[in-house]
């Protein structure tokens, strides 16, 4: 029976956290340190809501209601629409300020949506307004995971009948399936994937994250243009290509579910939001270049907890950490805000957990831990699902409920 958009995505969320049904092998956090207001360190966070953060002049505008959204994106230099993915397979335009009743693309026949499966993101070639070709990310039918080309037909419909298959990964699981791709300051294709899903990494002998012969609990870069008999092209610049026994198309490693990354459109900077299991949420940063193969710990750490007595060779700890105890429950990565509309927000990175209705603001150093704190002044969202950003780097937040919302200045 098919469930309401909005249970699905409801489940998709709260399924992406913790509570997975495997039982826990949690060791000590040796690497804790004392607890500012956001909840790090394993500590409750209670103080963080009543020494919120100064909206300054911040406000969300509605742009519109829609069917469980998960990604708000738009073509490179666009001004004029923005383009929101619905979890069960199609992807709608708002253009001029109006939601254009027909979607630019429908797929629901291809996709199994429910839980943490769907469409869950689409990415325009950098060239789009040249080439018109796009990229959506969802499970199949047969609940692998694929990534497929489609070229536009118009301005506002895409050729249902262009579609050719770039990447299509096996998935144990239904849950754990990241989902998103962006091309990056350098044009290639990022794309995050789950560990395979279950509790604990539990496929192979250490797990899908830490081996680097899984395409899964990774960073994937590729040129998604073909390269022989091969779907897509992978640059040589990858930090595994040659090595033996590892995949080329890796760029980063040691992921659970990174729902959400993001490059900073001021200077590159890589900002991972990676979903916890059942005790810690967390967000990783390095500059930009610095991702070129780090391991970002997972499955030996969740945030700064020790979860395996496994090694996890340079393991790059998160800068931010939130626990489930103090009401946090499966992250969603934002963005480093750079609309010099909105100035409040400026510099600043924002982004939510799915279960802690306030947004979130924090400024970013590598290697240090970031002090975040709630953004006040602006309604609470129930159900953040994502954030996106348009083609003039205006920023949106979406919920599982239905809204899509847009930040602008007071």
């Amino acid at each position: 029976m098919r469930r309401s958009a909005v249970v699905l995505a409801l489940v998709l969320a709260v399924g992406a956290c913790g509570s997975d049904s495997t039982p826990e092998t949690a060791g000590t956090n040796t690497n804790a340190t004392a607890s500012t207001n956001d909840g790090a360190g394993g500590s409750s966070s209670s103080p963080a809501d009543g020494r919120a953060a100064a909206g300054r002049g911040v406000r969300l505008v509605k742009i519109g209601d829609f069917a469980a959204p998960l990604y708000v994106t738009a073509p490179p230099g666009d001004k004029r629409r923005v383009f929101v993915v619905e979890q069960a397979g199609r992807i709608m335009v708002v253009q001029g300020g109006k939601r254009l009743a027909q979607p630019f693309l429908d797929i629901r026949s291809k996709v199994t949506a429910g839980g943490e499966q769907g469409l869950l993101s689409m990415a325009f070639a950098p060239d789009y307004a040249q080439s018109g070709l796009f990229y959506v990310y969802y499970t199949e039918k047969s609940g692998t995971e694929s990534i497929w080309e489609y070229h536009r037909a118009g301005d506002t419909a895409a050729d249902p009948n262009s579609a050719r298959l770039v990447l299509r990964m096996a998935d144990p699981e239904p849950n754990h399936n990241g989902g998103l791709m962006v091309f990056g300051p350098d044009k290639l294709m990022y794309v995050g994937t789950g560990d395979g899903g279950g509790g604990n990494d539990q496929h192979g002998s250490r797990g899908n994250a830490q081996s680097l012969a899984s395409p899964l609990g990774k960073l994937l870069r590729i040129d998604p243009k073909a390269s022989g008999a091969r779907a897509y092209t992978i640059p040589s610049s990858n930090p595994f290509v040659g090595r033996s026994g590892a995949r080329g198309e890796i760029y980063a490693y040691g992921l659970r579910n990174p729902w959400r990354f993001s490059f900073d459109r001021a200077n590159g900077d890589l900002t991972i939001g990676d979903v916890g299991q059942d005790e810690v949420e967390e967000i990783d940063f390095v500059k930009q270049g610095r991702g070129r193969g780090t391991n970002f710990g997972w499955r030996p750490w969740e945030g700064r907890r020790r979860n395996f007595d496994e090694p996890a060779p340079g393991a790059v700890f998160p800068v931010i950490t939130h626990t489930h105890q103090a009401g946090f429950c499966s992250i969603t990565g934002g963005y480093v805000a750079r609309d010099k509309g909105v100035p409040g927000l400026y510099g600043r990175y924002v982004y939510g957990d799915f279960c802690n209705s306030r947004l979130r603001v924090a400024t970013l150093r590598a290697g240090k831990r970031a002090h975040s704190r709630t953004l006040s002044g602006v309604p609470t969202i129930s159900g953040i699902s994502s954030f996106g950003e348009d083609g003039s780097g205006r920023l949106y937040v979406t919920s599982s409920n239905g809204p899509v919302y847009r930040f602008a200045a007071r």
